[in-house]
């Protein structure tokens, strides 16, 4: 396969791998919010439905105690009709018909009143309220129903009022046939499950309970994606044409001046290092070329030296890079790397010293070749003799003893020659007090020294520019291991719900703390607490309470701007960062996160494989200081913060609390608007 063809196949799986990935994205967030949406306005419309049904009883029940209270009179069931109160009404007295009004269809109705666990009659005509008939005594002389027939009308009027289709679930034969298809379906689901007909709609059950006393389905279309899905495939069709002519281009235009170097590189490998790449462009490939010809010419005066070290360099190397590869031990890196120095340079002995923690200090860490001399007890001040100076200065030393000087202490290993640098990295900015534009001055960790070169009176330049290379791999492996360390001893996230855990919660609190101080503005401190959460345990198990406490960080995430920190402290305990935020504003969200985590119980699957997941109802309490209004430093706000989350769970719980006080005083939970007054409990566990 030619490297043109590798370029053209590497280019379209780089453009095309995405935009098919994103286009199956695409599809399957497209359906499935569809699906969410469908399910929501099918929830919604019941919600309406329910609602309609509850007005339509209420005017029933209008009528008939209009129709009752009129008695006797030969009108009174005309006037209840006349007033649009009910479509048909009937007055009676034991077994006689007093007065009646309208079409009144065949019993039985199905009762306004009849409680939840009374089943509907499969057989209703009509809805109906009644009311006793009273004489003047108070005594009971009859009864007077108002009934509203179940037909077309009714549920016509209910669709529009509900904005959903509805159907009725009574025994007799359905108006249309894609009625018929919703019933027959609706009827083998369980209340409040949703089916979809092979018609395309969306079907929910909804029984008889108490104020709807009718057995009614409500549907609404099923979405259709299928027109979304042929326009992805168009557009990936299009990104496909185009991405392969901008890759062949592309190829063409990039793979002939490669193949012009790739015949020098072949001259080069030949043994002539007189090949030369003509260049035509200024881009990568043209500077590509350029620097080609410039290291041929420079391999024609280094090949000789380069071939008789090539060997010993290459197992040291190996050496080197397994080591760092594969152990974070300090003391077996600087080791391999001074072995390494020692074997490119030539150097008979060599040592290495790092500077301990409080920097005042250079401490002996390995040694080569140091006869009579333990490494462990070199102790030098920066400034000190040759490997102080190096250390204080930062720069590169090499020379003669005798001649060149520093006088060596009496703690440093005696030579005639040395080469010593310093192990250290360059910072990557300007350093405060510097001018703009100016690097700070490199770091030293340590320094790394070489005596006495083998054959040769003095090391040169090439020897200090390769002791360098290796300072600098000592420097990145001093850094890899503290990094390592580091990272090993501090975690910034929560594993369960992905927030920040309490170490960060403190970093953070401190910082936004002196940004608000620095800039004047307020700082909300959100301490949240699940309530009962011990009760989750104990009655779902710990399985289903991680789960809880994951929603409950989703829902936190989403109630949250994205300014704002959110940080779990530590079993169900929560704290939310709000900058630039007052106490109205914290108030606010507390009752929003409220509402959105009340009025979902949180879904869990069980354990045991049952298909029907478990509904675990939450709630949460919540305490809300304000920096600086209830405390002077972060400490105090988090605390007067956690007072007010103990008022909250002593005022019943599921509500907020804003504390009062200032730094220094033990804050006092106040109480928040709409929220029931409580006194503060003693301070003890919150126990959920």
């Amino acid at each position: 396969m030619t490297l043109r063809a590798r370029l053209t196949a590497a280019f379209l799986a780089v453009v095309l791998g995405p935009v098919l990935l994103g286009a199956v994205f695409v599809g399957i967030a497209v359906a499935t919010v569809s699906d969410q949406r469908a399910s929501e306005r099918l929830a919604a419309g019941a919600d309406n439905l329910r609602a309609a049904l509850a007005v339509t009883c209420q005017r029933l029940r209008l009528a008939a105690e209009t129709a009752a209270l009129l008695g006797d009179r030969p009108d009174a069931a005309q006037t209840a009709v006349g007033r649009g109160l009910a479509r048909a009404v009937e007055v009676t007295d034991g077994g006689a018909v007093l007065a009646a009004a309208g079409d009144l269809p065949p019993r039985p109705w199905a009762d306004c009143g009849a409680p939840a666990s009374q089943p509907a009659p499969s057989g209703f005509a009509a809805i109906s309220a009644s009311v006793d008939v009273l004489d003047a005594a108070g005594g009971r002389t009859g009864r007077a129903y108002a009934v509203e027939p179940v037909d077309s009308t009714l549920l016509g009027w209910l669709a529009s009022a509900s904005g959903v289709r509805v159907s009725s679930l009574a025994d007799g034969p359905p108006p249309t046939a894609e009625d018929g298809a919703i019933v027959t379906l609706a009827k083998g689901l369980m209340p409040g499950a949703n089916g979809t007909t092979d018609g395309g709609r969306l079907v929910r059950r909804l029984d008889a309970q108490s104020g709807q006393p009718l057995a009614l389905a409500v549907s609404v279309p099923a979405p259709d994606v299928q027109g979304l899905y042929a326009v992805l495939v168009a557009v990936v069709v299009c990104a496909g044409l185009v991405a392969i002519s901008v890759a062949w281009w592309l190829a063409r235009s990039t793979t002939q001046p490669l193949t012009e170097l790739a015949q020098a590189v072949e001259r080069v490998a030949d043994g002539d290092l007189g090949a030369r790449v003509p260049v035509r462009s200024q881009d990568e490939v043209g500077r590509l070329g350029l620097t080609f010809n410039r290291m041929t010419r420079e391999m024609q005066g280094y090949v000789q030296a380069l071939t008789a070290s090539r060997d010993q360099l290459r197992g040291q190397l190996g050496v080197l890079g397994d080591t760092l590869a594969g152990t974070h031990d300090l003391d077996r890196i600087l080791q391999v790397i001074l072995q390494t120095a020692t074997a490119a340079t030539g150097a008979q002995a060599g040592v290495v010293l790092m500077l301990d923690q409080s920097g005042a200090q250079l401490r002996g860490q390995v040694g080569e070749g140091l006869a009579g001399l333990d490494v462990a007890e070199l102790r030098l001040s920066p400034g000190e003799g040759l490997l102080g100076t190096v250390a204080a200065s930062g720069e590169p030393m090499r020379g003669r003893v005798d001649r060149d000087g520093p006088v060596l202490s009496a703690n440093e290993p005696r030579c005639v020659t040395y080469v010593a640098v310093p192990v250290a990295a360059p910072a990557a900015g300007p350093t405060t007090g510097l001018e703009p534009h100016t690097e700070r001055p490199p770091a030293a960790r340590g320094v790394l020294a070489l005596y006495d070169r083998h054959g040769f009176d003095e090391f040169d330049d090439a020897d200090l520019v390769t002791l360098r290379t290796f300072a600098g791999q000592a420097a990145v492996a001093v850094d890899n291991v503290r990094v390592h360390e580091e990272a090993q001893r501090l975690s910034l996230t929560d594993p369960l719900t992905g927030l920040s855990n309490y170490r960060y919660l403190r970093e953070s609190l401190r910082r936004e703390v002196e940004r608000a101080s620095r800039f004047g503005r307020d700082l909300a401190v959100l301490a949240l607490d699940l309530d009962h959460f011990k009760e989750v345990n104990d009655g779902y198990g710990h399985a289903a309470g991680d789960a809880v406490l994951a929603e409950f960080a989703r829902r936190l995430r989403a109630e949250i701007r994205e300014v704002d920190f959110a940080f779990r402290q530590g079993g169900e305990e929560f704290v939310v960062l709000l900058p630039e935020t007052d106490s109205d504003g914290a108030s606010v969200l507390a009752e929003r996160l409220g509402t959105a985590v009340r009025r979902s119980p949180v879904l869990v699957v069980s354990a045991g494989g049952s298909p029907a997941p478990r509904r675990i109802p939450v709630t949460v309490s919540i305490g809300i200081a304000v920096f600086p209004h209830h405390g002077a430093t972060g400490a105090a706000v988090l605390e007067a913060a956690d007072d007010a989350l103990y008022a909250a769970k002593a005022g019943g719980r599921d509500t907020y609390r804003l504390a009062s006080g200032r730094a220094g005083a033990k804050a006092s939970a106040e109480v928040t608007p709409g929220a029931p007054k409580a006194a503060q409990p003693p301070r003890q566990s919150r126990g959920g």
